[in-house]
């Protein structure tokens, strides 16, 4: 076999990583727990997954332009502040809901023009927003915890044909996205911008209005798993949100997705990524774990993530090079 072909096929083999370390988790830790290879523990980590699910499928769309959004667990943040407020006001769900989803919005529009009118790095400009908007949420919230009535909780502890109701949500949010990327011109476009985007904007793209509404999609994604959050955990804490960002974007780069832009998919690779973190910190918690191990594994996950992508990356750079 040639060298052109053993980088393909080795190509195929990192793209396939985060599933074949995802059944050897189920494996391994179901043989040492009982508890953990269990349908009733397939769907609470399906349960836990689906708010990084939302979120990381918006990190995506930013990814895929070669940008970053560190600012999604600040957003939450504002949002959950926001609807806590409302419901202990006596505002509905739906009401908290639809403001979450507008204060991620704004948010991914606010770094739209950050980064394509005033032109600022992605990681500078949504850096920024993460500390401005970490800053908004603990003035809303007064740095205290907000006790959300129970009907708050309907929603989340709710199941259609036993899956959970947050799954149904996510999984939604996944096909439209995964629809959107293949079979839309925006979705090609967006390869196109990640890819090389002066060769885009050559072929006519409007790269800064392409750019502008993955950062959108993003902020929208993050007030929509803030919700989904919100309804599983009933309380807006003063650390809601934190380190979503970076869960995000593992998420998304175990399920292929490139940091340098143009290569990556929604379904299976952003899912199957967010699915494999949500098995991992299970597995530790079936396992009895010492916490203080999480922060180790969880940097063991980021830096596997980093490596992955990065061999890919030269991989696939050497095989265009190949004539």
């Amino acid at each position: 076999m040639n060298s052109s072909g053993r980088r393909r096929r080795a190509v195929v083999a990192i793209n396939a990583a985060a599933t074949i370390v995802f059944a050897l988790i189920v494996v391994g830790v179901g043989l040492q727990s009982e508890r953990f290879a269990t349908a009733a523990n397939a769907v609470q980590i399906v349960a836990q997954a689906s708010p990084i699910v939302v979120v990381a499928i918006g990190m995506t769309f930013v990814l895929l332009t070669g940008g970053v959004d560190l600012s999604v667990g600040a957003l939450m943040f504002i949002g959950a502040g926001l609807a806590g407020q409302l419901a202990v006001g006596g505002s509905s769900l739906w009401v908290a809901a639809a403001v979450m989803a507008a204060v991620g919005t704004a948010g991914g529009l606010l770094n739209a023009l950050l980064v394509t009118r005033i032109g600022l790095l992605p990681f500078v400009a949504t850096l920024a927003t993460l500390y401005v908007g970490r800053g908004l949420g603990r003035w809303v919230t007064e740095t205290r915890a907000i006790n959300l009535p129970e009907s708050f909780l309907a929603f989340g502890a709710s199941a259609w044909l036993g899956v959970p109701a947050v799954a149904w949500f996510a999984a939604a949010v996944a096909l439209s996205a995964q629809l959107t990327l293949r079979n839309t011109p925006f979705g090609r476009q967006l390869y196109a911008v990640g890819a090389n985007a002066e060769a885009a904007r050559k072929a006519g793209v409007n790269t800064g209005l392409v750019v502008a509404a993955a950062y959108v999609i993003s902020g929208l994604c993050a007030g929509l798993g803030g919700v989904l959050a919100l309804s599983q955990l009933g309380a807006v804490s003063p650390r809601f949100g934190e380190l979503y960002e970076f869960e995000a974007i593992t998420a998304a780069v175990l399920g292929g997705t490139s940091l340098y832009g143009g290569r990556g998919q929604v379904l299976p690779g952003t899912v199957i990524g967010a699915l494999l973190l949500a098995a991992i910190f299970s597995a530790l918690v079936s396992v009895q774990a010492d916490p203080y191990l999480y922060p180790l594994v969880t940097a063991s996950v980021i830096f596997l993530a980093v490596l992955l992508d990065t061999v890919r990356t030269r991989l696939a750079v050497l095989d265009a090079r190949t004539p």
